[in-house]
């Protein structure tokens, strides 16, 4: 209907390329316009000023010779005061954006190791739009953002990476660990070495105070019974608890303890030792 009224209507976000006998003539803004097809006017096509986008994917190595994928997203849109230029310079947009950006990352990220290059995904994208501006502007094309938006390295990479992760962090808990045995150890040691300490001072102190009993024992005795010396009440003292430590080992069912030698020939050696043990702890 619009040809026959020489009239065309171009949609919003949108422009119409207008030729004259297939001249190019002008673009036409959203709205309706005159087409006089008797004149040799038509209309040669539209062009979308929407934003669009591009997304490519790029296999590279990196300066370690790791092969990537690496995904860029390109946001670009036509320029409505070059719609001619958008037009009519190129067949094919996104094959030339596509082109370009192969180009730039294929020279950028060789230079990088494969940690750096994770970490510098800004000034990928920022050499990737930069070239894209250049050679886009001069077509009519508006690069509007550039975006790094994956570096995927090979399966086997990232597995051996995580395993070097994992590694590292097993080390850093093992260090821990064997720390926190050490601390324990010497906790535990420090806690025997006190505690033997004590005990080494109750047994001196029992000991000291057997000695002191023993003697005023004799002394008493001796007192007490006239003629009798030192010698003689330790001996019986002696004897008799040397006897009493054998009722109670024969009263025991399962006794452990052993006395060696053992007869009544014995007896005064077992007490002469003994003497002599104790009064040379007292004298000390």
């Amino acid at each position: 209907m619009g040809n026959i009224f020489c009239c065309v209507q171009v949609g919003q976000s949108t422009v119409a390329i207008k030729e004259r006998f297939g001249r190019f003539e002008e673009v036409l803004e959203p709205g309706c316009h005159c087409m006089p097809w008797i004149i040799g006017c038509k209309l040669a096509g539209h062009l979308s000023l929407r934003l669009q986008q591009l997304d490519v994917r790029c296999e590279t190595k990196t300066k370690d010779n790791v092969f990537v994928n690496v995904v860029a997203s390109i946001q670009y849109r036509a320029l409505a005061d070059k719609g001619c230029d958008a037009y009519y310079k190129l067949t094919n947009t996104r094959s030339q954006i596509q082109a370009y950006v192969f180009d730039v990352i294929r020279a950028s990220v060789p230079k990088l190791y494969l940690d750096d290059a994770f970490e510098q995904k800004n000034e990928i994208a920022k050499a990737v739009e930069e070239e894209l501006e250049k050679a886009m502007s001069a077509y009519g094309y508006e690069i509007v953002q550039t975006l790094i938006v994956d570096i995927e390295p090979d399966e086997h990479v990232k597995r051996a990476m995580n395993e070097i992760n994992a590694a590292a962090r097993l080390r850093v808990a093992a260090n821990e660990k064997a720390e926190a045995e050490k601390i324990v150890q010497i906790k535990r040691a420090e806690g025997e070495a006190e505690s033997k300490y004590l005990s080494g001072m109750g047994i001196a102190r029992q000991r000291q105070a057997i000695v002191d009993g023993l003697r005023d024992s004799v002394l008493g005795f001796s007192v007490n019974v006239p003629g009798t010396t030192a010698k003689d009440v330790m001996d019986m003292v002696l004897v008799t608890q040397y006897f009493d430590t054998m009722k109670e080992i024969g009263a025991a069912s399962k006794s452990s303890a052993v006395f060696i030698p053992h007869g009544p020939g014995a007896v005064r050696d077992v007490a002469s030792q003994i003497r002599d043990g104790l009064l040379q702890g007292s004298h000390q």
